[in-house]
């Protein structure tokens, strides 16, 4: 690891060459800060950080292979001093939870202007969370309201829509192009969610929830 009081090592890792190119140019020019390496996969981050040291990863979450939100995954298990700020094209909390239950110390969207972009990977090495103002009101709209969050996967409530409606596990395998084996693990999954017992209860919360209107 670097010596007490050295600059901030980086590591790049995005997919697109032009991205890293203009990362390198513009950190490398700011006090206090090296770019020690750039990967085009989450697979070359986790190989190059051993050998690196970086103090901070910079990654997109959109990457070839392995995702970028299963690398962070790793790089916080394996190497817990390195922290790891996403810069990405998406704010929405399919992409933003996962990230941050995986360890992600900021989140930050491709539009941040360069000043914001330095303080952010200045805030993460010293201990902060920085997280672009849309990526905190995700956060907050998740924290605000637990309640109202449905609790199936996409796929748990295309299997409860067609529960409701009368559908044979036979035909709602025929209908998502399942198994019928794969259609009994989501209704297992889905009572247990739901807390209920049979498919009559299950039926009875899609119609309350407007999952199928009658």
């Amino acid at each position: 690891m670097p010596a007490e009081g050295g600059p901030i090592r980086l590591l790049l890792c995005d997919d697109h060459e032009m991205v890293r190119t203009g990362l390198r140019t513009f950190l490398e020019l700011q006090e206090g800060m090296a770019v020690v390496g750039e990967a085009a996969s989450a697979e070359q981050a986790l190989a190059l950080i051993p050998r690196l040291a970086p103090d901070v990863v910079l990654m997109d979450l959109n990457l070839p292979g392995m995702p970028g939100v299963e690398a962070i995954r790793r790089i916080r298990a394996d190497h817990p001093s390195v922290k790891v700020v996403a810069l990405t094209s998406y704010a929405g909390e399919d992409s933003v939870l996962p990230a941050i239950r995986a360890g992600v110390s900021g989140y930050l969207l491709k539009d941040v202007g360069p000043a914001e972009l330095a303080q952010a990977l200045r805030s993460a090495h010293s201990g902060g969370s920085p997280l672009h103002p849309q990526v905190a009101a995700t956060v907050l709209a998740q924290v605000a309201e637990p309640a109202t969050r449905d609790p199936l996967t996409p796929r748990e409530s295309e299997v409860l829509r067609l529960v409701a409606r009368g559908l044979s596990n036979r035909l709602i395998a025929r209908e998502l192009a399942l198994s019928e084996k794969t259609v009994k693990a989501h209704l297992s999954a889905i009572f247990t969610k739901l807390n209920v017992t049979d498919r009559t209860q299950a039926a009875l919360y899609a119609v309350r929830t407007g999952l199928v209107v009658d």
